[in-house]
Formats: C-alpha cells, sequence, structure tokens
C-alpha cells in the first residue's frame, strides 16, 4: 500500500482569516502590537508555543505564554462559531483517493488534537484517514516524528509514502522523514519556498494534486 499523508491549514482548509485573527488577539492580550500577516504566515505549521518563540524571540517565557493561550482563547471562540471551510476541490480529491485500492491516507498537522478532532468531525474528514497526528505528543515540524509514527501506523514504508502541504516545514518534515513531497501554491508559503525545501512539485489546484498524486502511485 501507498500513503499519501496530508497537512491541514493551508493545504485541505482555509484557515487563514482565523490564524491570523487569533494571532492579532493573543499579540494583544499581551500588549503587543501586532504583526503583518506575511509574518505570521512564515510560522504557520509550526506548533503554536514554537511559532510564538520563532515570532518573539526578544521577549520573555511569560510575555510568549499570554500570546499562546491569547491565541488559543480567540480560536477556540471563533471555531465554535464554525469550522474553516475545506478549499474548493478538497472534497474531490480526497474522493478521488479514497476510491482506489492501492492507497492509504493520513493526517499530519500542527494543530492540537482538540482542534484536529473538531475539524474532522465538522467536515466529516475522519473516515478517509488511518491514521492522524498532531503538535500533541510529538516535536514540532520540521522534525519527522509525526510522519514516522504514520507510516508505524499504516504499515506503509517511507519509499511508498508522500506528503502533501503548503509550508516549507512540510516539505522539511518531509525530508527528515525520507518521504517524497508535493506542495501546493494556494497556502501560507510561496511556490519557490516550497521547491526549494525539496519538494517534488507544487500543485496550482487540486486537479493538478490529483494527477500529480495518481502518477506517483502509479
Amino acid at each position: 500500500m501507498k500513503l499519501v499523508i496530508w497537512d491541514i491549514d493551508g493545504t485541505l482548509v482555509d484557515s487563514h482569516a482565523m490564524i491570523m485573527d487569533s494571532m492579532a488577539a493573543g499579540m494583544a492580550a499581551a500588549g503587543l502590537a501586532p504583526l503583518p500577516d506575511r509574518t505570521v504566515s512564515s510560522i504557520v505549521g509550526l506548533s503554536l508555543p514554537v511559532a510564538v518563540e520563532t515570532l518573539l524571540p526578544g521577549h520573555d517565557p511569560a510575555t510568549r505564554h499570554v500570546v499562546v493561550e491569547g491565541y488559543r482563547s480567540h480560536y477556540g471562540a471563533a471555531r465554535g462559531e464554525g469550522e474553516s471551510p475545506l478549499f474548493p476541490g478538497a472534497r474531490d480529491c480526497l474522493d478521488r483517493l479514497a476510491a482506489r485500492d492501492d492507497l492509504l491516507m493520513a493526517v499530519a498537522t500542527g494543530k492540537s488534537r482538540r482542534g484536529l478532532d473538531a475539524l474532522l468531525v465538522a467536515h466529516d474528514l475522519g473516515r478517509y484517514f488511518v491514521a492522524t497526528h498532531c503538535a500533541d505528543g510529538h516535536p514540532s515540524k520540521p522534525a519527522p516524528g509525526m510522519i514516522l509514527s504514520c507510516l508505524n501506523d499504516s504499515g506503509a514504508h517511507a519509499d511508498r509514502a508522500v506528503m502533501i502541504g503548503d509550508t516549507s516545514f512540510d516539505i522539511l518534515m518531509a525530508g527528515n522523514a525520507g518521504i517524497a513531497s508535493f506542495g501546493v501554491a494556494w497556502g501560507h508559503h510561496p511556490a519557490e519556498e516550497l521547491a526549494q525545501a525539496g519538494a517534488r512539485a507544487v500543485a496550482r489546484d487540486f486537479p493538478e494534486l490529483s494527477d500529480l498524486i495518481e502518477e506517483w502511485a502509479a
């Protein structure tokens, strides 16, 4: 069996607005000015505490903790009003791949377990995946732990697995785990960064991504 491992935010789900608003709320909670969207986008994919530490290296741990908790509080409240939407074409791609009898799918995301489970339920995504791994219990991307756990749970070998993601952290994580990767151009990091990080190709839309995955799996 071959294994396709998905990132969530910026890859399958358009959570850009929620992430930007939540980081602004976290900064405000600590009495700090909001950061430009491009700066915040640069750390999407990292586990939240690591992301905040990366954004605020000169601030003390207590301040960064306030930002993290402010982010979580705002994100949780926003999620209660409705989950971020799937990108157009995401469901069709998942259905197309799920119809194959030679391919399994899994998730490796920087989201928390609580956030991931809520999103999987809201969009009825859990049925697609044989394994789901997240920031809880794993080192932050680009450490390979989440991918290695997906491989272990599915029984797939590294040379028969591919990571799909929108950030350089996804692509670097794949490289650190010894698997292939494809980038997507509609997420948080520019296509050229994904290519530089080692993506085999960067898809411009879901139909192109579906073709890339099926060519890889042939």
